[in-house]
């Protein structure tokens, strides 16, 4: 996910189950918990892996990955650091592992639901690497969901 969070983004809300998945289906999963620190994120390793000149991540304490595909295809980006999920059939990102977080990244685009006000991105990781055409994101940490 290529960010820190700070504690004063923690969500409190009761237990959710989420679901999502990839393109072709193969990879299906669900959450549980309260989704945690929504950012976009514009380092050039999101960039690339995206083919996007951002991505939206959101974390969870627990992914369950339902799907007959079983877990993603994992591909170290960092190694001993951080790692990003996808799909073997059809290249969806899905999912980062970051040892320094103990949340599982979801890319927010991998959820059959992206509308709720808990995904609303509170935060930019690698901001000064953002494309000049889209508008600057959110300066705060704090939360809009409440």
């Amino acid at each position: 996910m290529n960010a820190t969070r700070t504690a004063d983004v923690q969500r409190s809300e009761p237990a959710e189950v989420r679901t999502g998945g990839c393109l072709c289906g193969r990879i299906r999963f669900s959450t549980e918990g309260p989704a945690t620190f929504p950012h976009t994120c514009a380092c050039r390793h999101c960039q690339k892996l995206g083919g996007t000149p951002v991505m939206w991540w959101v974390g969870f304490k627990t992914i369950t990955w339902i799907g007959e595909g079983g877990e993603p295809t994992w591909y170290e980006t960092f190694p001993g650091e951080a790692k990003r999920g996808f799909c073997p059939t059809c290249g969806s990102r899905l999912a980062a592992i970051d040892s320094d977080i103990p949340e599982i990244g979801i890319n927010v685009t991998a959820l059959d639901d992206t509308c709720g006000p808990d995904l609303v991105p509170v935060h930019v990781s690698f901001r000064e690497n953002a494309v000049h055409w889209l508008p600057p994101g959110p300066e705060t940490e704090h939360s809009t969901a409440g």
